[in-house]
């Protein structure tokens, strides 16, 4: 039976490219440095604000990390003015959270994004209440692929491992997922693809959140 679902928030529930693209350019242009393309954006997401700048520094060599530091605040304060610049659910998420809420499945947001952004994202595009629990990366905290806010998720929410399924776009939702014991699902409408989906062998890999739908319904009719 499945009893809860966790999503990764960007490239799972939400595209956030072009929030994530403008806020990174902004910062690197502080720095007299080129704006990147939302290409690249979707290959240095997903492992936290810390890594995606030290990632977006490098595409401009190795000198451009003499602004490693300096870049991590101005990137904060970009973000905070940008995070929900053109953000929207991808198609089908909306109809996949009804039927989990009808059917009295607990929803939990486990994002690396800063947490009150994450807050603010969710929030904004599908209205407060719409999730269980909603945990973006807190300082001091370990980000993800470390499986500790997927064990507080399932405490605080009295899931079992076992009676859980874990959504996600990257190899590290995948890792995320598997470190913590539970069924991992790669969607392929986010920013990474099949290939490297399929090389963390996810229990299940669905291109529309329709399928998510189905994958309950059978785990549930067993």
């Amino acid at each position: 039976m499945i009893a809860g679902c966790i999503f990764d928030l960007d490239g799972t529930l939400v595209n956030s490219t072009y929030a994530l693209q403008r806020s990174t350019n902004l910062t690197l242009e502080q720095f007299g440095l080129s704006p990147i393309t939302l290409e690249d954006i979707k290959k240095i997401v997903g492992d936290g604000y810390k890594k995606q700048m030290e990632r977006a520094l490098l595409l401009h060599g190795e000198d451009a990390m003499q602004f490693y530091e300096e870049s991590l605040p101005a990137y904060m304060k970009n973000f905070s003015k940008n995070c929900l610049y053109q953000l929207d659910a991808y198609e089908g998420i909306r109809g996949l959270l009804a039927y989990l809420k009808e059917t009295h499945i607990k929803t939990a947001v486990f994002s690396n994004k800063p947490h009150a952004q994450t807050v603010e994202n969710v929030e904004y595009v599908f209205g407060k209440g719409a999730f269980d629990v909603i945990l973006g990366q807190k300082e001091g905290n370990p980000v993800k692929p470390n499986p500790a806010g997927v064990f507080w998720i399932l405490e605080t929410l009295g899931l079992k491992q076992e009676e859980t399924l874990y959504f996600g776009d990257t190899n590290t939702d995948m890792r995320t997922g598997k470190n913590a014991g539970l069924a991992t699902v790669g969607v392929l409408w986010g920013f990474r693809g099949r290939k490297e989906l399929e090389a963390l062998a996810p229990d299940y890999l669905i291109s529309h959140p329709d399928e998510a739908i189905q994958i309950v319904k059978q785990r549930n009719e067993r």
